[in-house]
């Protein structure tokens, strides 16, 4: 008898079955595996694992290699709703983007993490509450740094996170003739042992004060620090020492708070009121790294040549710019600024993972780079435009 036969002397069902459960598909995942470091250099790798070689197999941590900043929520950019930032959290983890960087003092972003860490818990499966990462800061004022004052800090991230252990403690220090910055790191190496942290990392130290770090036996897996197209500082000492020691970057300012894009290409900023204003912090910080570079001109230029390769790939300038600067070898992963609940740009986020420059875009893009002045001349190392 044929099947179809058979479904005509079945017995009807005394009610419709309900429909299907609408399959969910699930997008290609960053942070769901855990592998060597070397797969931060991969050009087609979705994640990178940092790691440290003084602190064995439990100090590595898998990360998206494109991050979702949250400098953002600390103000400047608009009137953060904290349940709508929430469900815009949920939206770039369920889009694969499920790696989250903030800091102590970004405004509510640790807050925000922890209520969207519990919605995970309670509206997903188990297994992206194994994907999702929540890197932090500490940017202590320099002050002595006991025990019980760092293990205090620490604590007050982890109740705001509402995590057993943060993932990452990425650590700032302001001035660098107080030696504290060693004293702290030590606890905080302490407080990883103990189970609070699971890696150590820092954020806008220069390559002589990480090296000096290193010596000390303090198990760090990366450094973060201001890099794009613009500012190529980290290439220089920086990526030889992460290159001797297995540390990697994470940048921020990579598309330079949205200069690097094409709302820019073809505007003259220095006319009052002919181009996009300069209407957000990040803007105006960039802009003056824009300045010290080359001046708006030469910059024109390298828009010009970003454009053309955006063309050529079919994505957005920055897209290029960011993919450009993850495919440097010392780079694990950037940064990407999320406007929680104003605006997202989920799509042109994920094309960076799967865009693939070839060796005359990347060498087009080196060229137009090399035109401006050598910031590691004009700035000094990673960090120190915050110590001048």
């Amino acid at each position: 008898m044929s099947s179809s036969a058979a479904r005509a002397l079945s017995p009807a069902p005394a009610t419709p079955p309900p429909p299907p459960s609408p399959r969910r598909v699930r997008p290609a995942r960053c942070a769901g595996f855990v592998g060597p470091a070397v797969e931060s250099a991969s050009p087609g790798a979705r994640a990178a694992t940092l790691a440290s070689s003084r602190g064995g197999t439990d100090s590595s941590l898998a990360i998206c290699r494109v991050l979702n900043g949250m400098w953002q929520t600390s103000g400047g950019w608009g009137r953060i709703d904290r349940a709508d930032a929430v469900d815009a959290m949920l939206a770039y983890a369920d889009a694969g983007l499920s790696t989250f960087d903030m800091a102590d003092h970004y405004g509510p972003a640790e807050d925000l993490y922890g209520m969207f860490i519990n919605k995970v818990r309670r509206e997903r499966p188990p297994e992206m509450l194994e994907e999702v990462r929540g890197l932090t800061k500490w940017v202590p004022p320099p002050v002595k740094m006991t025990r019980s004052f760092v293990e205090e800090n620490i604590n007050r991230s982890r109740k705001r996170m509402d995590v057993a252990a943060l993932d990452m403690l990425q650590f700032h220090w302001w001035d660098y003739a107080n030696p504290g910055y060693l004293d702290a790191l030590k606890h905080i190496t302490d407080l990883k042992e103990e189970g609070k942290i699971k890696t150590v990392a820092l954020t806008n130290f220069d390559t002589e004060r990480l090296q000096i770090i290193l010596e000390n036996g303090i198990p760090i897996v990366s450094n973060q620090v201001q890099h794009s197209i613009v500012d190529m500082r980290p290439q220089k000492k920086m990526a030889e020492l992460c290159d001797l020691t297995g540390v990697k970057l994470i940048t921020y300012g990579t598309v330079m708070g949205g200069l690097l894009s094409e709302k820019f290409l073809d505007t003259n900023i220095n006319i009052p009121f002919a181009g996009p204003p300069l209407n957000t912090p990040s803007l105006q910080k960039y802009k003056r790294m824009i300045d010290a570079w080359g001046g708006w001109s030469l910059f024109q230029a390298l828009l010009q040549t970003l454009k053309k390769v955006s063309l050529k790939h079919g994505v957005p300038i920055s897209t290029v710019a960011v993919r450009y600067i993850l495919n440097q070898t010392s780079v694990a992963g950037s940064m990407v600024g999320v406007r929680l609940g104003l605006s997202e740009h989920i799509r042109d986020t994920n094309a960076i993972l799967s865009l693939l420059l070839d060796e005359e875009d990347m060498g087009s893009i080196t060229e137009a780079s090399q035109r401006g002045r050598n910031l590691m001349e004009v700035i000094g190392d990673c960090g120190d435009e915050y110590r001048a």
